[in-house]
């Protein structure tokens, strides 16, 4: 096999939280070398977002949580302090040697330090410096700081999320997750991946990055937000139902729920027989799915009473057979238990001192040429400062040593 797309490019990562070190990790899954930097003593802010931590073998208090293992594997953690002339002096030397460089913090506040684009080009012409901030680098908001769930607000995705208007609960809801935080990294990815090939295939220069939770929310309203570009007025909350093909949604059967999607015409004659239910494909309400979605509330109504004649394997087994898409509503232990999720190899293991078979979620990327193979579990707090700027800086024993003791690293 051949190494990693990513072999040889080098990575200084001063992102925190998660939509930064989300984007660092996969540069670092696909082979980059990657410098984590972190602030002595605390670290990363994902580090005391809460429970559950990973139980020290001594029983004591660390730093080491779900949070922060899910995006910061692939890594070296070198502890620095820049807000002192002489940390800042190591970010920059270790600049020097770097192909990309990434930052979230507030748009000026590297400035201050001397870690800010134009500095660190100075010392690096070549350098691809992503910046990933919640209002990006212009703009009136550009100042504020942004966290996931307030630019799934303003971006408009709360709007269209949620219960139908007149149902129980109705309203805005956030998503889960912090999808706005992965999107944004895997954007931030991309953009370096980009900037990296446009400087090195190209005979491109060096640049810097903008990328931002709000344009990247936005952009990801994709044919929602288009809607009202077209006609001016917001797609309402539509719950578990489609946004394309009729009938979509989540269906109570006789022991528990189900997820349908009827993509097509011939996908709905289909599912009508699974039914019982035949003259429905021939109802002139219902003929095409244009009409379906004009009438979607008395067709969705119709197939609620059909699907609670029966349980939920009976009707996956059959729609199945018929070729309609339909799933389970899963918790993630029946997602990690499901036999494809298992074959695909989507729970891996890693060797961490606090538990040697760690479990993550593996890169969902998939190379018939350049595997990704080698999962190094996320670092301790500072777990390579010293291995790192001695072998990067030339620093001896005795420079570490003092910089340690004046809390520099």
């Amino acid at each position: 096999m051949s190494a990693l797309p990513l072999s040889g490019i080098k990575v200084l990562d001063l992102t925190r939280v998660l939509a930064g070190p989300l984007s660092a990790q996969m540069l670092g899954d696909l082979g980059a070398e990657v410098i984590k930097i972190e602030r002595p003593g605390s670290g990363d802010d994902a580090r005391a977002f809460g429970p559950p931590y990973l139980v020290d073998p001594e029983g004591r208090e660390n730093n080491n949580n779900s949070f922060y293992l899910c995006a910061n594997r692939n890594k070296e953690s070198v502890t620095v302090n820049i807000a002192t002339p002489d940390g800042q002096a190591i970010v920059r030397e270790l600049a020097k040697s770097c192909d990309v460089m990434m930052e979230n913090y507030k748009v000026g506040d590297l400035k201050r330090y001397g870690l800010d684009y134009e500095a660190i080009k100075a010392v690096n012409p070549g350098i691809i410096y992503c910046s990933v901030t919640g209002f990006g680098q212009t703009g009136p908001y550009a100042p504020r700081a942004g966290y996931d769930a307030i630019l799934q607000a303003m971006g408009g995705l709360m709007s269209v999320t949620g219960h139908m208007d007149g149902e129980p609960g109705a309203g805005p809801m956030k998503v889960g997750p912090s999808i706005v935080d992965y999107m944004t990294g895997m954007n931030s990815s991309i953009a370096i991946l980009a900037a990296l090939y446009h400087r090195d295939a190209n005979g491109g220069k060096g640049q810097h990055l903008d990328v931002c939770l709000f344009d990247t929310v936005i952009a990801s309203l994709s044919h929602w937000a288009q809607i009202y570009l077209v006609n001016g007025k917001t797609p309402p909350r539509r719950g578990t139902w489609g946004n394309g093909g009729m009938p979509a949604g989540v269906f109570r059967c006789s022991d528990g729920e189900l997820m349908l999607v009827v993509g097509n015409d011939a996908q709905y004659a289909r599912t009508c027989a699974v039914l019982g239910a035949p003259e429905l494909a021939i109802d002139p309400r219902f003929l095409k799915n244009n009409d379906r979605v004009v009438h979607g509330k008395e067709i969705m109504a119709i197939y609620a009473g059909l699907f609670l004649k029966k349980p939920v394997a009976y009707w996956l087994d059959e729609l199945d057979k018929a070729g309609v898409p339909c799933g389970p509503i899963n918790d993630f232990a029946q997602v990690f238990a499901d036999p494809h999720v298992r074959e695909r190899g989507m729970e891996i293991k890693v060797d961490h001192p606090f538990e040697h078979s760690l479990s993550l979620i593996r890169n969902p990327l998939t190379f018939s040429e350049t595997p990704i193979k080698e999962y190094r579990a996320p670092p301790r707090l500072g777990e390579n400062t010293r291995e790192v700027l001695a072998s990067k800086l030339g620093y001896d024993d005795a420079k570490l040593d003092a910089l340690k003791q004046q809390g520099i690293i």
